[in-house]
């Protein structure tokens, strides 16, 4: 997916609320905190975890291993 970068402007009282809830977790910026919620709104612009061969291959081998028809 193609960046493009943008200017949002929060409450600082908003960012450090975010900063201090995602302390210790996966999310490394309050950035990317909020781009995972945005994509967790709109799923139609998140990136497929696969393409489709690659899916195909995938299936394939689980067709091989008995895990489906």
């Amino acid at each position: 997916m193609e960046v493009a970068k943008i200017i949002i402007e929060l409450p600082s009282e908003v960012v450090s609320k975010i900063a201090e809830d995602i302390a210790g977790t996966s999310f490394t910026s309050v950035e990317k905190f909020v781009e995972n919620l945005v994509l967790q709104k709109y799923p139609e612009l998140r990136k497929p975890d696969y393409t489709e061969e690659e899916e195909e291959v995938i299936r394939e081998r689980l067709r091989k291993l008995g895990y489906i028809e």
